[in-house]
């Protein structure tokens, strides 16, 4: 019989009974996918997946500390189950006493359905989308424009069990939607994107709208040169600018003179004010609509992650509060090292504080700007000042006494998210966005259109 015939949390269960370590942690992921891809007015594919991935670790404990040893495997067997928990405990031998080395959390109350099945999507999740979308084909078909576009909906039912008496399960929905929308000739392209746990709160025709209104500014095209232009970037660009530097806020990194968040001499910029806004950058793992796991699933350990911290009940986090840097990213371990409190990363990311404005309403209030639609193509650029660099895409729209008169080529930007949020002089109403650049890693944010006066568009892109 395969591990896959079996319920997950007797594979973690049948795990931990064959481990020989001093101590384990075995994390069953079933996953479950449903897609649908689109082009030209037409679906094109669609289809549902399921899998299984089981990731022991093993923890030996020596004369010089504790070490670890973590493997991860796909589609195991049931006479495969006792190989994996081994070749879990010959890593941890070989290894060397691990740095972020702390006792496995023990006291966390059992899941109350961690011996249920795990949930699964299906195709019946676009069941109401599926048909506002084929009406929205039509749509564009007579209006002379062109869809593409992908919808994927995932549930992830994550299992934590323990030698320490941790018996975890927490169940993660995450549904994308990217719309495109072309001329015929391919010379105007404009997206939409959002997030959605079940896409009952998806409308493409609302979305298909804005994408024909967006197709008709790009009518008139202006050429710019590169400069500092004040810019509107919708809440889509400042998730992406600011989840970046949520990945880039570790206390360690920072306490040692790495990062952006570094002092001379070992010190951290916590109590920096960061913006003269009253901007609150937090993350809670039961923000409604937002919701992520309630306690730390570590697959692995990094700069901000420990396995030794499965199952560590996690809280809201303001990591800015009302402008002011309050909290760094820290593990048991590096909390530790660096004297901060402990703050470990949460699966969503919620920035407020601005006016209650629309987009739409900052354009109107607008002499002369540009108006983004989206970012890609993020890199870091240096670390010490966090500065970004990537492009523009798919409409940058030029604004003039407060309408849009046309379309301008794309740039190239160089920014950091820090210095943008001491720069920025307007930030609007809060919503659930999708993080285009970062969507296959994180998709649980909500952010406010922001207004910048001088955003640096280093070089032109001949990009579309």
């Amino acid at each position: 019989m395969s591990a896959r015939t079996n319920k997950p949390h007797e594979i973690v269960e049948r795990a931990l009974e064959l481990s020989r370590a001093d101590g384990c942690v075995v994390i069953a992921d079933e996953h479950s996918t449903a897609n649908l891809r689109w082009a030209g007015n037409a679906l094109t594919t669609n289809g549902v997946t399921r899998g299984r991935t089981l990731t022991v670790i093993a923890t030996v404990d020596g004369k010089e500390g504790t070490a670890s040893g973590v493997v991860s495997r796909s589609a195991v067997t049931a006479d495969e189950l006792e190989s994996l928990v081994r070749a879990a405990e010959t890593a941890a031998r070989g290894a060397g006493a691990a740095e972020d080395a702390q006792p496995l959390v023990t006291g966390v109350p059992q899941s109350p359905d961690f011996t249920d099945a795990p949930a699964e999507t299906s195709s019946a999740v676009f069941s109401d989308f599926a048909p506002a979308l084929g009406e929205s084909f039509a749509r564009a078909h007579a209006g002379g424009r062109e869809l593409y576009g992908f919808a994927n909906h995932e549930l992830v039912s994550t299992y934590v069990g323990t030698s320490t008496g941790l018996r975890l399960r927490h169940d993660q929905p995450s549904g994308t939607l990217e719309l495109n929308a072309k001329s015929p000739d391919r010379t105007r392209s404009a997206w939409a994107g959002c997030s959605t746990r079940d896409f009952k709160d998806v409308d493409p025709a609302a979305l298909d709208a804005e994408l024909t209104r967006r197709l008709a500014w790009a009518e008139r095209r202006v050429e710019l040169p590169a400069g500092r232009y004040e810019t509107l970037l919708p809440p889509t660009a400042v998730a992406d600018l600011l989840i970046y530097q949520m990945w880039s806020a570790g206390a360690r990194d920072a306490a040692e003179g790495r990062t952006v968040f570094s002092k001379p001499g070992g010190a951290t910029r916590i109590g920096e004010k960061l913006s003269g806004l009253p901007l609150t950058l937090r993350s809670d793992p039961h923000e409604p609509g937002l919701e992520t796991s309630p306690f730390v699933i570590a697959h692995s350990s990094g700069d901000d992650a420990s396995v030794f911290d499965n199952g560590l009940p996690l809280g809201a986090t303001e990591w800015i509060a009302e402008g002011e840097l309050r909290h760094l990213t820290t593990t048991r371990h590096s909390a530790g090292l660096t004297g901060l409190p402990l703050a470990p990363s949460i699966g969503n990311l919620v920035l407020e504080g601005g006016t209650d404005r629309t987009l739409e309403e900052m354009v109107a209030n607008t002499e002369r700007g540009l108006l983004l639609t989206c970012l890609w193509y993020i890199r870091e650029v240096d670390p010490a000042t966090l500065l970004l660099t990537g492009l523009t895409r798919d409409g940058v729209y030029l604004v003039e006494n407060g309408e849009v008169t046309g379309e301008v080529n794309n740039f190239r930007f160089n920014e950091s998210p820090v210095d943008l949020l001491g720069r920025t002089t307007e930030a609007g109403r809060t919503e659930k966005t999708l993080p285009r650049e970062w969507s296959d890693w994180f998709t649980r944010a909500a952010m406010p259109p922001v207004r910048v006066p001088d955003f640096n568009m280093s070089s032109v892109s001949q990009g579309v």
